[in-house]
């Protein structure tokens, strides 16, 4: 048994290490090729190509490496043509994958695409890629199951490895104590983003937020996660240093945890959030061209996840010009001035975090278990 799986980022190589040791269960001397990183290295994974070529982030970054990519795919691409795998699975990167699948789908190569892309947001029209290039789309998510059912494409919810990963109850105490953080204060994080434009657009909100708090609440602490070092110098000002502001490398999760209500960028840490039961504020802040293009193209009701989980409101969110600092902190003081609602929410967010947790590498590699059992069958 030879199976293909081409990771597209890290966290598509985490995902694929989860994926190879599931998969072992049900074949437990297959080969394992394609492109990943050290999570799927260290499951005797072969690499082709490494992780990093596909990492690129951004149009201009994706531009200057174009040749060296497609060059990586055509290669990759008659390499699997040459030596057909029993199966190849593409784990995020469409823009990459989805090429390959279709190709290798074509030549009688059974596929499976591993996390959605946002097609039930915007761009919609690549549903027809999609409809080509793979036989089966695992998803992470309940509701983007549901869309592509309506759109009779094969499909299966497996559920989200974080909603696994992260325990149904969490220890605020526990966590400030890891963090060496005083007792019987009021902490607040502030999670600007992982990547240098968010932190560059939200950073000075963020502190001019943290100030506007400071006035309302008695004993208020600020914790910042950073993603990288650099970083901090965006959030150190004039206004930060009139605040009692603990800057942290990483451990964002554990950060999190700690608070007692977060204001972040929308993305995946909303969902962590979400696991980890704390009331948030969500911010996201677009390159004004690009905000005003996506105007036009993406059709949801909410951004960040936890609303579009629940396909409700749950938690206060805003966009662009909407982000100001008296926005945010009216918002986050409304979390710590009533705490029969934040109860709430962390009920609602127990719920959610119920239907993620579905043991979600084991699921899908028993869909792709059923798949080749299937493709074997109609192939016999």
């Amino acid at each position: 048994m030879r199976i293909a799986i081409v990771a597209g980022e890290l966290s598509g190589d985490l995902l694929g290490g989860r994926l190879i040791r599931a998969l072992r269960v049900h074949y437990p001397d297959a080969k394992f090729e394609g492109i990943g990183g050290h999570t799927m290295l260290a499951e005797n994974f072969t690499s082709h190509y490494p992780l990093e070529l596909l990492s690129v982030m951004g149009l201009v970054e994706v531009l200057k490496h174009y040749r060296e990519i497609k060059t990586c795919r055509d290669q990759l691409c008659q390499y699997f043509l040459d030596n057909p795998p029993d199966i190849f699975i593409g784990i995020d990167a469409p823009d990459f994958n989805l090429g390959l699948e279709t190709a290798l789908k074509k030549a009688g190569i059974p596929t499976v695409h591993y996390v959605s892309p946002s097609v039930w947001a915007w761009r919609e029209y690549r549903l027809k890629k999609i409809r080509h290039a793979c036989d089966l789309m695992l998803t992470l998510l309940p509701f983007e199951a549901a869309y592509y059912e309506r759109h009779n494409l094969p499909v299966a919810f497996v559920g989200h490895p974080l909603a696994d990963e992260i325990p149904l109850k969490n220890d605020q105490a526990a966590a400030q104590q890891h963090l060496n953080l005083p007792p019987n204060k009021t902490y607040i994080a502030l999670l600007a983003g992982s990547r240098r434009s968010e932190v560059e657009r939200l950073a000075t909100i963020f502190t001019d937020t943290a100030a506007w708090l400071n006035k309302k609440i008695d004993h208020c602490t600020f914790i910042i996660p950073l993603a990288r070092e650099e970083f901090k110098a965006y959030f150190e000002n004039e206004t930060s240093a009139q605040l009692d502001c603990h800057f942290f490398a990483g451990d964002s999760r554990t950060v999190m945890a700690a608070a007692d209500v977060v204001i972040l960028a929308s993305g995946t840490a909303t969902l962590e959030a979400m696991l980890l039961k704390r009331p948030m504020v969500v911010a996201y802040r677009l390159a004004p061209l690009t905000y005003h293009i996506a105007k036009y193209i993406v059709n949801v009701s909410y951004f960040s996840l936890p609303n579009l989980l629940a396909d409700q409101p749950l938690v206060p969110e805003f966009l662009q010009h909407d982000v100001t600092p008296e926005n945010l902190g009216k918002a986050a003081l409304n979390w710590l001035q009533q705490p029969e609602k934040t109860a709430q929410l962390q009920q609602d967010f127990i719920h959610l975090h119920q239907q993620l947790a579905q043991t979600a590498s084991q699921r899908a590699a028993t869909a792709i278990h059923s798949l080749l059992t299937k493709t074997s069958t109609q192939h016999s």
